[in-house]
């Protein structure tokens, strides 16, 4: 068992290095097989499958870099203390608070300018 978790670990990328050799080995095998397309399909099917081959690399390759990124190591946080919740003022867009209407009025006037 110890040999085949061996022979394992070769298949396994850990460094973008590695990554980046990945990405060029599928480059150059899209781009061999997108000339194949180019030949099998001449015209505009024959360009249109020769850039999906490519356009692959360029989601695999993303891909292959995110996984390999290295993660800052967080320090451990001290334990956080209840924070009292500030409520936000209460703000109408309609009738700001500055401009209310005089009590008794019963006319429904908006002081809004747009």
């Amino acid at each position: 068992m110890t040999m085949v978790k061996r022979l394992g670990r070769l298949f396994v990328i850990k460094t973008r290095w590695e990554a980046w050799l990945v990405i060029w080995a599928i480059s150059l095998g899209a781009v061999e097989r997108g000339r194949t397309y180019l030949d099998t399909y001449p015209g505009v099917t024959g360009w249109l499958f020769f850039l999906a081959c490519t356009g692959v690399v360029f989601l695999a390759g993303a891909k292959l870099l995110d996984s390999v990124r290295v993660e800052p190591v967080k320090a451990a946080a001290a334990p956080r203390q209840a924070v009292p919740l500030r409520h936000a003022p209460r703000i109408s867009r309609s009738r700001p608070s500055s401009f209310r209407r005089p009590a008794g009025s019963g006319s429904p006037v908006s002081y809004r300018r747009d």
